[in-house]
């Protein structure tokens, strides 16, 4: 009998043991889990926070450093000023400034629509007209994260002015459209064409008495969003830059 008790506690012990290290087990995985889950959380907050604050910081910068590159090389003499700089992100041939965004609101603007271009500046469609020229001088850039220069872009009204400037001439266009005027899908191909025709007769577009036009196209909402916000001008004037 008393075999047989001590046999049962034995197995009462083993049994106790087991449940021990099964639990010990479940609290470990628990752990391990959770620790991932805590570190997947701060990894994607940590890009969060890159997106929204360490890009702007680093294009803020580029900006401001490609902007001086321009107005140092254009203020040679003009025999041998290039009418562009090179950049690791592209060709740089022009600055903009918009009066509405504040007097020293400068941003360069850099040859293509690409990531790279746009994550430094303002990018020109380079299929569209250059600075001054008939056709439409068609812009894009960022509403948020790197640098976000079109953040206000709802703030634009019509009358409001754009300015372009190159190494020989400063452009201005006048807006006919306000910021958030027209809102379009992103495939609507029509807005930065040479001739803009809005395919809706009642809908939001240029003047039609007008050839050399500006277009500036961003998205139309602060995230995610397939659409874009679209502002039409004309030229208004042209003074050399001396």
């Amino acid at each position: 009998m008393t075999d047989v008790r001590a046999d049962d506690e034995a197995d009462e012990a083993d049994v106790r043991e087991a449940g021990y290290r099964r639990r010990d087990r479940r609290r470990a995985w628990t752990f391990w889990i959770g620790l991932a889950l805590v570190l997947a959380g701060l990894s994607i907050l940590g890009w969060i926070a890159w997106q929204l604050y360490g890009t702007n910081i680093v294009s803020q910068r580029r900006h401001e450093q490609t902007v001086e590159s321009l107005e140092r090389e254009w203020d040679k003499p003009k025999a041998e000023a290039k009418p562009q700089v090179q950049t690791d992100q592209g060709a740089a041939g022009a600055i903009l400034r918009i009066p509405r965004f504040g007097d020293d609101f400068a941003v360069p603007v850099l040859e293509g629509i690409e990531d790279d271009a746009l994550a430094s500046g303002i990018g020109h469609f380079e299929d569209s007209a250059g600075p001054g020229e008939v056709g439409n001088y068609a812009l894009a850039g960022h509403r948020i994260t790197h640098g976000e220069p079109l953040r206000d872009m709802p703030d634009l009204q019509p009358g409001d002015e754009i300015v372009v400037e190159t190494r020989d001439t400063v452009y201005t266009y006048v807006l006919d459209t306000g910021g958030d005027d027209l809102r379009v899908p992103f495939t609507d191909g029509w807005v930065v064409s040479a001739r803009p025709e809005n395919p809706d007769p009642d809908g939001v577009g240029p003047l039609p008495d007008r050839d050399r036009l500006i277009t500036l196209t961003t998205c139309a909402e602060l995230f995610h969003t397939d659409d874009r916000l679209i502002a039409f001008g004309h030229l208004q004037s042209a003074v050399d830059r001396e």
